[in-house]
This record gives C-alpha cells, sequence and structure tokens, in this order.
C-alpha cells in the first residue's frame, strides 16, 4: 500500500522495482492501481477464463418412423426427456421408408406429439423440417 500518488510518480516506482503499473479499478474515486508483472496478470486471468467456460451441450438424436408403436415411442420420449433434463439438445428424426414417404402429414403429426408430450420441459428450437426425400427432423432444447 503505497497510498494516493500522482501518475508520473506511480509509474517511477513501478519502473525502479521492475513492474508494470496495471489499473484494476478504473471506476473507482481515486482509481485504483498495482504493481505486478503483467505478462503473469494477463496469464492468470486466462487460465481463470478458461475454468469457467460453459459445459459442452450435445445434440442427441431420436430417429422415428410414422409406424412407430405406442411403447416404443413412451421409451424413445423418456430417453428425450433424460438428455432436455441433462441439457442436451434433442433432434428427432422421422426416417421414411419406401412409400411411407407419400404421407409426410403422419409423420409430422407424430413429430408435433412428441414435442407437445414434451413440452413441460423443452421448447422447439428448428419446428419440423423436411430434409431430402426420406427424412424429416425437428430439435427441441430445455426451456
Amino acid at each position: 500500500m503505497l497510498g494516493i500518488m500522482e501518475i508520473r510518480d506511480a509509474v517511477l516506482v513501478a519502473e525502479d522495482r521492475g513492474y508494470d503499473l496495471v489499473e484494476v479499478a478504473p471506476n473507482e474515486i481515486p482509481p485504483t492501481c498495482k504493481l505486478l508483472d503483467y505478462g503473469k496478470f494477463k496469464y492468470i486471468q486466462q487460465k481463470k477464463a478458461h475454468k469457467q467456460k460453459k459445459p459442452v451441450t450435445r445434440r442427441k438424436e431420436i430417429k422415428l418412423r410414422p409406424k412407430t408403436d405406442e411403447h416404443d415411442l413412451t421409451v424413445k420420449l423418456n430417453h428425450g426427456r433424460r438428455f432436455i433434463e441433462k441439457g442436451h439438445k434433442v433432434q428427432v428424426t422421422m426416417v421414411f421408408r419406401g412409400r411411407e414417404a407419400v404421407h409426410l402429414d403422419l409423420g409430422k403429426a407424430v413429430l408435433d406429439r412428441f414435442a407437445e408430450s414434451l413440452g413441460d420441459i423443452s421448447k422447439i428450437e428448428s419446428p419440423p423440417t423436411r430434409e431430402g426425400r426420406n427424412r424429416m427432423h425437428m430439435v427441441l432444447t430445455k426451456k
């Protein structure tokens, strides 16, 4: 603690001791500065920022077909609920085979029902969209 001093005097003291003068609280009156090694200071700040990164959210995929049975749909709903509760995004993919591709409305109805069943904990990030001739998908995220 060197007390309140002029900027020129503080810079001279820092140079004499072999340190840098770093302003750590510019909004205070008077502004607060420290004598420290600036390279080491930046390194420590970078390490702190690296530790505070958010955990990675992954995208999990659940595949369905228009003729998916009721029990199988319930199992897939439970998987989707578990994924969303863990914070992952869930991509629900509707796969059409053969002549099922003609009945896109059936697949969309299943996707809408899936989203409605998970509506209490999730929201639709991207609505059901057609991808190619044989697929339709939507993405759900946590509310």
